[in-house]
């Protein structure tokens, strides 16, 4: 009890720190969750008068398309899907226009397209300096970030410092290419058409790495190849690519990706990219601080069922202190009320020994209950020998028949031949199961001589 009784303090302050730190768990978690993956219903958005007019003189948008797992890609019936699908069709929803994919193989190829106007804009293009000067871009709807992907079985690759001097293979016109070539000049780069390429050249041994979006290259098995860290301090934002010289449409989709309900994207993109971009590895202190929680979570439950078995404890020795106080009051009563008889009275167990008697009973036969409790009448001399071995033989045969018995008769006492009234009854505990016999006597001369005693008033 003392040591419940000092852990209540402790408890409660583990449990304020612990009930905080869910707290804040609980605040963070919708950010790292999203609210469902139905659709959800978006409605249409407020253009001006320029933007209606040129929706109406181009109702179909014509989007350079390169395949890019998850991002966009073909199914097995050759329809477009993918997350950057689906943003088109929620912004076709909102908006009305049209978009139209064609298919292009190669980053190079889509910049080229954009750049002579065969197409209108691209939903996978990063966003660089160089690129700026012929395409706009709209808001950021997501990103990721890059990661370096190098051969299975060489030093897992954490900086691009660990390239120098060797083969990085990217697709031409990528667009860390200019950054790489200024502030690593020793890194070799090797430009190919695709990551298809760039990755079948590492897996050869003709190139030491790549760089790739990191949903892309964690997408594929791993094979030959592993991907290592991301780059630090390159983040890739997820934007439209719009060609310059179409103003109204930029505003249009700067619009729609403004009328989405954080919610909706990002409901959009996890049920794309749900599982495939691990979260960041935690850091010492992240992780001291997650095992700090579980730990004071952990004590902070553990101090409360202790508080509460304290409780259940406390209550349950008040009412057993209350139930025994209520029983020694009991038997303090039947003590004085047995005590109180002036004839003697005696209880006897099964095997006809002494449990319990009164003070006329020690009285009668010049004896005391101490030295004859839990003794048969043939065990001690409080009756001559005849006598008490008649007396137990019929204490016996009383509990074996379980009749109460009433009778005058005489009997021999330690001081001679007395007439008496005996009774001896039965007695049952409160299930019904026979514990005994409760009895006494009177003697009839004594009884006598005190009725026809006449006492002045």
């Amino acid at each position: 009890m003392l040591f419940f009784r000092g852990l209540k303090p402790a408890a409660c302050w583990v449990f304020l720190v612990w009930a905080f730190g869910l707290g804040q768990w609980s605040f963070a978690a919708p950010l790292i969750t999203h609210e469902g993956r139905g659709s959800m219903v978006v409605g249409a958005i407020e253009l001006d008068a320029q933007e209606r007019q040129w929706i109406r003189d181009n109702p179909k948008v014509i989007v350079s398309s390169t395949q890019y797992p998850l991002y966009l890609f073909k199914d097995e019936q050759g329809h477009w899907a993918g997350l950057n699908n689906d943003l088109l069709n929620r912004i076709s929803a909102m908006t009305g226009l049209q978009f139209v994919h064609e298919e292009s193989f190669s980053t190079a190829e889509t910049l080229v397209r954009l750049e002579n106007g065969a197409v209108d804009m691209n939903t996978t293009l990063a966003l660089t300096e160089e690129r700026k000067t012929f395409l706009d871009f709209s808001h950021a709807f997501g990103g990721s970030g890059w990661a370096m992907v190098g051969r299975t079985g060489a030093p897992l690759l954490q900086s691009l410092d660990q390239l120098s001097e060797k083969i990085l293979v990217l697709p031409a016109r990528h667009a860390l290419e200019a950054v790489i070539r200024r502030d690593y000049p020793t890194i070799e780069l090797h430009l190919v058409k695709t990551y298809a390429e760039a990755r079948a050249l590492i897996e050869s041994g003709e190139a030491y790495a790549t760089i790739e979006n990191e949903v892309g290259a964690r997408l594929y098995p791993s094979g030959q190849l592993q991907v290592g860290r991301t780059v630090e301090g390159w983040w890739e934002p997820d934007h439209l690519a719009i060609r310059k010289g179409q103003p109204q449409l930029l505003s249009i989709l700067n619009k729609a990706l403004e009328a989405f309900p954080p919610a909706e994207l990002r409901a959009i993109r996890t049920k794309w990219l749900d599982g495939i971009v691990p979260t960041p590895t935690p850091t010492v202190w992240q992780r001291a601080t997650q095992w700090g929680c579980w730990g004071g979570a952990i004590i902070s439950l553990f101090g409360l069922l202790s508080l509460l078995w304290n409780r259940r404890l406390t209550t349950l020795i008040k009412q057993r202190l209350a139930a025994e106080k209520d029983l020694s009051d009991q038997l303090a009563f039947q003590h004085a009320l047995i005590d109180a008889m002036p004839e003697p009275m005696f209880v006897r167990d099964l095997e006809g020994r002494l449990i319990m008697c009164n003070k006329s009973y020690e009285e009668g036969l010049s004896t005391r209950f101490d030295q004859v409790r839990g003794r048969q009448l043939i065990e001690v001399d409080l009756f001559p020998a005849q006598t008490a071995e008649l007396l137990h033989a019929e204490f016996m045969a009383q509990l074996a028949t379980r009749k109460p018995r009433f009778s005058k008769r005489q009997l021999m006492f330690n001081t001679g031949l007395r007439d008496i009234y005996q009774w001896t009854v039965p007695f049952y505990s409160a299930d019904g199961q026979l514990r005994g016999l409760l009895g006494g006597w009177t003697d009839i001369e004594r009884r006598s001589g005190v009725e026809e005693c006449q006492c002045p008033r």
